[in-house]
């Protein structure tokens, strides 16, 4: 009997608090009001959650209220009179989230079995209308360094769109969702939480208007969060699709040759430019990588072949000059390796012509990168070439080499 009593006693405690709550709401006590009904919303002994959680969902929403009109107020007479902008905001996220609370509550069953919803209409129609002041909450958060806060209510305003609270009501018709799920995917990308980041930049994609800014938070957030060989390959997966739809922009080019250029992907490199080299037999930066490739597996004249192609559709392009002369330069290398006596190291003049006539090609690539780069800012031609000089016996210009080569 003494334990009834104390529950009984304890559940009219509660009860009572929501009745004070209203009381003190009534009098225009908002922030008493929300104070002393707020162990009433999480108390077993608490009989009407519904009931509670509405009153809370009211008091927040006129605490925003109370802020709005004291912004209207100062822009109208022109005053500064100071109000809580922070307080104010957070009490509009307050509301929506007391609001859908209510719904949960409200739409449980009783002790009956039975179903009656009492709070949904006027919430859903009073919500429907204001829930874009949640944006603007995460808008003040924002701004103000809150990036957690500002994620939280714009997930809210996306979020509740899908609750229950506003059946019969159009949802779809959301002229800010794309970008609100934009901003949402873009500040989650900073905190580095690539889930929440990837959720809402899907979304935003879905509208032609953010399709592509989204679709580079996603790259990304796929990039940068990519923990398994088959986050990877998800990653390459929307590069090359992105590649594909927009072959002009640089950046998705740039960022698939990052991935094949990779220790381990010489491969997977070579297959990609071909396959480039097939749909754009233009793009010099191909043509360099092909190159590349075959450089890096000693097949000397067919990387030379390769960074010629580069360098006729760019003449300036220094690198692949260079590159070029120091392929040739090491293929007469490795001739002269080859045609040398095994037991003397030494080479008839036959052998030793074809290896000259091999760095004199080799040469007339290294002195047109000299022209192109005579300060040696993009490549530092002057050691190879001093080889060459000097294995062709050009005493003048190989004093010209040591000399350069000792001031740097």
């Amino acid at each position: 009997m003494a334990a009834v009593a104390l529950f009984a006693t304890t559940a009219f405690a509660q009860d009572d608090l929501v009745k004070q709550a209203k009381k003190l709401c009534d009098k225009g006590e908002l922030e008493q009001a929300a104070t002393t009904l707020t162990p009433a919303l999480t108390s077993d002994q608490t009989e009407d959650k519904a009931e509670a959680w509405n009153l809370m969902g009211d008091i927040q929403y006129q605490l925003y209220m109370k802020g709005q009109q004291a912004e209207i107020d100062n822009k109208q007479n022109n005053t500064s009179t100071p109000y809580d902008t922070t307080a104010m905001h957070k009490a509009m996220v307050a509301s929506l989230e007391a609001a859908l609370k209510c719904d949960e509550y409200d739409c449980a069953p009783n002790e009956k079995g039975k179903v009656k919803i009492r709070f949904r209409e006027a919430n859903g129609k009073k919500f429907a209308l204001s829930r874009p002041y949640v944006i603007s909450a995460g808008l003040f958060a924002y701004n103000h360094g809150n990036v957690d806060e500002a994620i939280k209510a714009w997930r809210l305003y996306i979020d509740s769109a899908e609750s229950p609270l506003f059946t019969g009501i159009d949802m779809t018709k959301d002229p800010y969702r794309a970008d609100v799920c934009y901003y949402i995917g873009l500040a989650a990308y900073n905190q580095k939480d690539y889930a929440t980041a990837t959720k809402y930049a899907t979304i935003a994609a879905e509208d032609s208007a953010k399709a592509q800014d989204a679709g580079e938070i996603l790259l990304f957030a796929k990039r940068d969060g990519a923990k398994t060989k088959e986050d990877s390959l998800e990653y390459l997966a929307v590069v090359k699709d992105l590649h594909a739809k927009y072959p002009s922009e640089s950046r998705y080019f740039n960022m698939l040759m990052d991935y094949y250029t990779k220790p381990g992907r010489q491969n997977e490199l070579k297959a990609w430019t071909e396959e480039e080299i097939a749909k754009d037999p233009n793009n010099k930066m191909t043509w360099a990588l092909k190159g590349e490739v075959e450089m890096n597996t000693g097949k000397w004249d067919d990387a030379v072949a390769s960074y010629n192609k580069a360098a006729e559709i760019d003449p300036t392009f220094v690198q692949v000059v260079f590159n070029a002369g120091v392929c040739l330069y090491r293929k007469a290398s490795e001739l002269k390796d080859k045609l040398a006596d095994k037991n003397t190291g030494k080479i008839t003049v036959d052998n030793a012509n074809k290896v000259k006539a091999i760095l004199a090609e080799a040469k007339t690539y290294l002195e047109k990168s000299r022209e192109l780069d005579p300060n040696r800012q993009s490549v530092d031609w002057a050691y190879t070439l001093y080889q060459i000089y000097y294995q062709l016996g050009d005493e003048a210009k190989t004093s010209e080499m040591e000399a350069l080569l000792q001031k740097k």
